[in-house]
């Protein structure tokens, strides 16, 4: 049996929770993040059913930088469609799907307030099903999406001072 990778991350913003979860839940945020990102090609939707908001993101990334053996397997693009379900505007579950690649992240985030200031905090399982190499395999997932979750840290600070 394979155990994946654990891969907690937490990003703070100088705004209340409810302007991040709606910075987090406009597809125009998640559009500036795909340019800052510099998909290939980004598709964000949002639906909203009660209570629930489902966030859905389709896009392909480039293969940059990667280490030989993850390049045979990766190629040139990763098509990844994310879906993050919130629930109440506080927490989602997460979950990242990679059509015809080995890896896949599930997992949660939560908005927590902590004196004025928003923590999104991820907690996430990062599974790359592949043998011999699924354990670097999934450190190297792990540091790219640290490096992405840095990106929308940067993204969103500056959306949340005006700069959409």
């Amino acid at each position: 049996m394979m155990w994946p990778m654990k891969l907690r991350h937490e990003l703070t913003y100088d705004a209340p929770v409810a302007e991040v979860f709606a910075m987090l839940s406009d597809p125009a945020f998640r559009d500036q993040l795909a340019i800052a990102t510099e998909a290939v090609s980004s598709n964000a939707s949002v639906s909203v059913e009660g209570d629930t908001t489902t966030v859905l993101i389709d896009q392909i990334q480039p293969v940059r930088g990667v280490p030989g053996f993850a390049k045979k397997i990766a190629g040139d693009s990763t098509h990844a469609i994310q879906r993050e379900t919130w629930t109440g505007g506080t927490s989602a579950s997460l979950t990242i799907e990679t059509p015809g690649k080995p890896t896949s992240i599930s997992g949660t985030v939560a908005l927590d307030d902590r004196g004025g200031r928003t923590v999104q905090v991820y907690d996430l399982d990062v599974l790359a099903s592949v043998p011999l190499i699924g354990g670097r395999l999934e450190k190297l997932v792990v540091e790219l999406t640290a490096a992405g979750f840095e990106k929308e840290q940067a993204v969103g600070t500056a959306w949340l001072k005006g700069g959409r």
